[in-house]
Order: structure tokens, then sequence, then C-alpha cells
């Protein structure tokens, strides 16, 4: 009766274990039909929320601290796991507390109490990316980054006004990102990147980190 029994329970978990693998590998079958990897020649869109902090050092960074924006970026993928993009970025910085009339505030706005809480710079980024990537062929790519291009940078105040107290710079931009694939040619495209912003001969250091998607079209 209990080689019954045994037979019986050992047959039960066979069974049981071959369900779970069968299971197993049909997830892992519906999850690679599902996800299509881009290949050399495709050309991704991504979208992201960032969040950077200008260091006190530099003349934008010595009146500026943090905020939140917006990242675009356009990414060519290439052969031996390279690529090559476009970035357009913008992010707002708050005042830091302090005396700003070198800036060329108006009076009213000092006399109304709402400078040091209202203003901030907006600092708009325009250039290009070269990208070193690792695990093309899975669905989490990894890639290191440099970049280069032009900073604007723009101070808004109180009421909606615009002052342009610095002419536009340069940048330069190392960084470090994944792209983790979810849903054919989308992914999550997460990522941290250091950024030196030259304006009026003086060095602004600008440290971001972004999260957000970007889609690669099938061809």
């Amino acid at each position: 009766m209990r080689r019954i029994r045994g037979f019986w329970v050992v047959t039960g978990l066979v069974l049981l274990l071959v369900t779970l693998m069968s299971a197993s590998v049909a997830a892992d079958a519906r999850a690679t039909t599902i996800v299509v990897l881009p290949r050399p020649g495709q050309l991704g869109v991504g979208v992201s929320g960032l969040y950077g902090t200008l260091t006190k050092g530099g003349e934008v960074g010595s009146q500026f601290g943090s905020g939140p924006g917006l990242a675009v970026r356009l990414r060519y993928r290439m052969r031996y796991e390279r690529g090559f993009g476009v970035t357009w970025e913008n992010h707002g910085c708050d005042v830091r507390p302090g005396d700003f009339r070198d800036l060329v505030v108006p009076d009213s706005i000092y006399a109304a109490g709402s400078a040091s809480a209202t203003m901030r710079v907006n600092l708009s980024l325009y250039g290009v990316d070269f990208y070193q990537m690792s695990g093309t062929r899975t669905k989490t790519t990894r890639m290191l980054s440099v970049g280069a291009g032009i900073a604007h940078p723009v101070v808004k105040l109180y009421g909606g006004e615009a002052q342009y107290p610095w002419n536009d710079g340069a940048y330069l931009s190392a960084g470090a990102g994944v792209e983790r694939f979810f849903w054919q040619g989308l992914a999550w495209d997460l990522g941290a990147r250091y950024q030196a912003v030259f304006i009026n001969g003086k060095t602004n250091h600008d440290v971001q980190v972004s999260a957000g998607v970007i889609f690669y079209a099938s061809l």
C-alpha cells in the first residue's frame, strides 16, 4: 500500500515539475516574441524626465541650484555596439538665497519680496552624443556616452519676465545608462550624466539623473 502511495506521490511531483517547466518555457517564448530588439541602422526616439543639480562652482552654479527638466533624445544604432545621437534638454534650477542685483533684476521685484522665491534659470542644452554599448542582443542594453553641444541659459523672473545676463556657451558631457526592453521596440531609458557647462569663461558643473522611455521602430 505504501509503495502504491509512494508511486502516485512521485508521479504527481513529476507531473507538477513538467507542468511548471512547460509554463516557464511558454512564458519565455511569449517574452521573446513580444520584444523586438533594435538592429544596426535603426533610430530610437526617447523622452525622459530628469532632475539636475548645479554645484556652487561657476558663475551660474553660484547663484542657482537644483530643479527638474525634460530631455528628448534621438539615438541611432550603429555596428560594433556603437551609437550616435542628438540631444535636446531643458531643466530649471531654483535660485540660491542671496542678492542678485547683478542680474539686472528690477527693484520692484525686490520690493515685492518675491524675487528670491520665484527666480530660476532655465538651462537648455543642444548637442550630439556618441555611445558605446554592451548587451545589445539582450533585453538590457548598457551604455557609456560622451557628448558636446551648445548651452543656452535664460533667467526667469517674477511674473514670467526673462533676462539674458549671460551669452550662450558650450558643454561637454559624460554619462552611463541602461535600456531595458519590455514590449516590441519600447524600452525604459535610465541614465546619469555629468556635464561641464562653460559660460563666460567659467565652468559650471551639472549632475543629473533621468528616467523615461525610448522607442525603436521596426524596419
